[in-house]
C-alpha cells in the first residue's frame, strides 16, 4: 500500500498544470516583474541592495554564532516592513493610484456613464476657451497656473483657495490672473468643465532639488500637483510667455494655441466609437441642405 500512495503521489507531481495553476503563475510573474520595475524606477533599487547585504550578514552571524549582532538584526527584521512602508509612501501612493487609474476602474460598475456625453459637452466647450486664454495671457506675459481635474480629487487643494464654480470664460480667466489682483497667485483648478476654485495652493515638487533653477515657481508647482494626481496643469510663463503643460511628474514646453488644443482633447474627451462615429457621419449627411434645383434643365421659366 505504500508503494502505491508513493506511485500515486509521483504520479500527480508530474500531471500537467491546471488551468488556474497558469493563471496563478502568470499573475505571480506579473507581480514580480512589477516590482522590479518599481524598485528600477525608484530608490527602491538601493533599498534592496542594502537588505540583501542585511540578510547575508544576518546568515553569517547565525553561522558563526555572533548573538549580539544576531538579536540586532532579528529586531530590525521585525520593524522592517514598516519601516518600508513609511519611507516610500510617496512612491507606494502613486503606484495604488496608478491602479485606481487603470481601464479596470473605468468598468460601468465604477464610472457614472449616464453623464458621459454632458461632460465631454462641457470640456469641449472649456477646452476652446482654455487655449484662447491662455493664447491671449501668453501674448501679454500674464503668468498663469490652470489645473484641471481628472481621476484624482483635489479636494485638499480647493480648500485652500477661493470657490467660484464658474463657467469658464476669456473674460474670467483674464480677471483671474491680472496682475495684483486678489486671485491671482495660486492656481485655478477646474472640474467637470467649471472653474470650481482659484487661489489654490499646490504641493512642492518631491525633488526639488533636481528641477532645473531656471524654472519659476509656477513650473515647481505644477511638477509637484502632477506628481501627485493625475491632472493636468497648464503653466504659462509670466517671464517669457511661454505655454507648459505638466502631466504625470514631467514637463513639456513649447505650446501653441493649437498643440494645446490638440493635447487636451486627446486627454479630456472621450474616444467614440465606430458605431458612434457612423451615426455623426450619418446624421451629417441627414442634414445637409437641400438643393433646390434652380438649374434644372427641365424646369421652364
Amino acid at each position: 500500500m505504500d508503494l502505491l500512495y508513493e506511485l500515486k503521489s509521483s504520479l500527480l507531481t508530474i500531471l500537467p498544470p491546471s488551468f488556474w495553476d497558469i493563471i496563478d503563475i502568470a499573475v505571480l510573474s506579473y507581480l514580480i516583474y512589477k516590482v522590479i520595475q518599481f524598485m528600477k524606477e525608484t530608490r527602491a533599487g538601493g533599498l534592496a541592495k542594502g537588505i540583501i547585504v542585511l540578510v547575508l550578514c544576518y546568515m553569517l552571524a547565525r553561522i558563526m554564532q555572533m548573538k549580539a549582532l544576531t538579536f540586532i538584526l532579528d529586531k530590525t527584521f521585525d520593524v522592517g516592513l514598516l519601516a518600508i512602508i513609511i519611507i516610500f509612501q510617496p512612491e507606494l501612493r502613486r503606484s495604488l493610484e496608478k491602479v485606481g487609474h487603470s481601464k479596470l476602474s473605468k468598468l460601468p460598475v465604477f464610472s457614472n456613464s449616464a453623464s458621459e456625453g454632458e461632460l465631454a459637452s462641457k470640456w469641449a466647450y472649456a477646452i476652446d476657451v482654455i487655449c484662447e486664454s491662455c493664447e491671449d495671457l501668453s501674448a501679454s506675459t500674464t503668468g498663469a497656473l490652470i489645473v484641471i481635474e481628472r481621476e484624482t480629487k483635489l479636494g485638499e487643494q480647493i480648500n485652500t483657495g477661493t470657490i467660484l464654480n464658474a463657467v469658464p470664460s476669456k473674460e474670467l480667466f483674464g480677471n483671474i490672473f491680472f496682475k495684483n489682483t486678489p486671485l491671482h497667485d495660486g492656481a485655478v483648478i477646474m472640474r467637470d468643465g467649471i472653474i470650481l476654485a482659484a487661489a489654490c495652493f499646490l504641493p512642492k515638487p518631491e525633488k526639488e532639488e533636481l528641477i532645473n533653477k531656471a524654472l519659476g515657481s509656477r513650473h515647481r508647482a505644477a511638477i509637484g500637483m502632477s506628481e501627485n494626481s493625475d491632472a493636468i496643469i497648464i503653466v504659462v510663463s509670466e517671464e517669457t510667455g511661454a505655454i507648459s503643460v505638466a502631466e504625470n511628474g514631467e514637463l513639456t514646453r513649447g505650446y501653441s494655441k493649437d498643440t494645446l488644443k490638440k493635447t487636451l482633447r486627446a486627454k479630456l474627451l472621450p474616444e467614440k466609437t465606430p458605431k458612434e462615429k457612423s451615426q455623426d457621419k450619418q446624421s451629417k449627411e441627414g442634414t445637409k441642405p437641400e438643393k433646390l434645383g434652380l438649374f434644372n434643365k427641365n424646369k421652364k421659366g
